[in-house]
């Protein structure tokens, strides 16, 4: 892939849901530009439009209208159908509340997403233990969630998210569900892998104690990107 291609790039981006009198915008006209390797925070109110462009992001919803790209891939005219491959060969995510599978496994919870991008079992589970010890959990590695900590757990997480090295990193509220010290610790991991690895990240964060952890923080606010409110 070319340096020189953004990581994302939306113009003039639209989400509406229902139609006629029903009809709610949830996106209005979203212009955004972010480079390959960028650690960016998405910030905003509830109901400002962050899951909803997360969700685009992720090829989970296709927009409305206007123009989306990821590594120069345009998400726009996509059938949804198409959205998984988008899915598996781009996207790592990070949810709020793990989405650990709790039958498995810390080594197998990692491996699920390795393989279903074609890995076979044995290569997945090489690759989970080589990411997990790089996220500190050697020792965890046949542990199920309910047996590690919550700060544990997102690191599994965050581990299952960037084995394979997918070029894009989405977190939704990555450290909504843990104190502060284990948020900092998840957050200062999260970043420094990746920038080792080279992956580029959206965060979404209500979490204003990680906000200088990224290398931009951009807030949006009914639907549309704004300044931050103490820019001038």
């Amino acid at each position: 892939m070319s340096e020189l291609v953004p990581a994302i790039e939306l113009r003039g981006l639209t989400k509406t849901y229902g139609q006629g009198a029903l009809a709610f915008q949830a996106l209005k006209g979203i212009d955004l530009r972010v480079d390959q390797g960028e650690f960016m925070m998405l910030v905003g109110p509830s109901g400002s439009g962050k899951t909803t462009l997360l969700s685009i992001l992720g090829c989970v919803l296709t927009p409305t209208d206007g123009e989306a790209r990821l590594y120069g891939e345009a998400l726009h005219g996509k059938r949804e159908s198409e959205l998984p491959r988008l899915r598996l060969e781009y996207i790592g995510f990070i949810f709020q509340g793990h989405n650990l599978m709790s039958a498995l496994s810390a080594e197998e919870n990692v491996a699920v997403p390795l393989e279903l991008r074609g890995a076979s079992h044995r290569a997945a589970l090489a690759e989970a233990r080589e990411t997990l010890a790089a996220v500190g959990l050697k020792d965890k590695l046949k542990k199920r969630p309910d047996e590690l900590s919550g700060g544990q757990r997102q690191r599994v997480a965050v581990a299952r998210a960037v084995a394979g090295r997918p070029p894009l990193i989405l977190a939704d509220e990555p450290t909504a569900s843990l104190d502060a010290e284990s948020g900092m610790q998840v957050t200062q991991l999260l970043k420094s892998l990746c920038a080792e690895r080279g992956h580029t990240v959206v965060c979404v964060t209500h979490d204003n104690r990680i906000f200088h952890l990224a290398d931009r923080t951009v807030h949006i606010e009914d639907g549309r990107l704004v300044s931050p409110p103490d820019a001038h």
